[in-house]
């Protein structure tokens, strides 16, 4: 079975961040802990199985497939494949209207 590297892009890393950080804050350490285990095991799963993901709906109207996501609900990890690389681009809680995210981060 093909391996590939999962890398977290910056921006994605800032997400994951002010996401454990506001859970932290607003529910506890512990539950941000958790939240944090199980979004990088996620991540990790990718390594195997980066196909699993399905397409982005916001943008598959738009004939863009180049963005999978898999989820951790309410959690969405956006991602995208380049040769043997996952690159993770965005982690947002999935109750926040995307659009703006992803014409701001992904539509540059």
């Amino acid at each position: 079975m093909t391996k590939y590297r999962v890398r977290i892009v910056r921006e994605a890393e800032e997400d994951l961040a002010e996401l454990i950080d506001y859970i932290s804050n607003h529910d506890s350490i512990e539950r941000a802990a958790y939240v944090l285990e199980r979004l990088l095991a996620v991540c990790e799963r990718l390594e195997k199985y980066p196909e699993r993901g399905h397409f982005l709906p916001e943008l598959r109207s738009l004939g863009i497939k180049s963005y999978r996501e898999v989820h951790f609900k309410p959690y969405r990890i956006i991602y995208e494949v380049i040769g043997r690389e996952v690159f993770i681009q965005l982690i947002v809680d999935g109750r926040r209207g995307l659009q703006s995210i992803l014409e701001r981060r992904l539509l540059r």
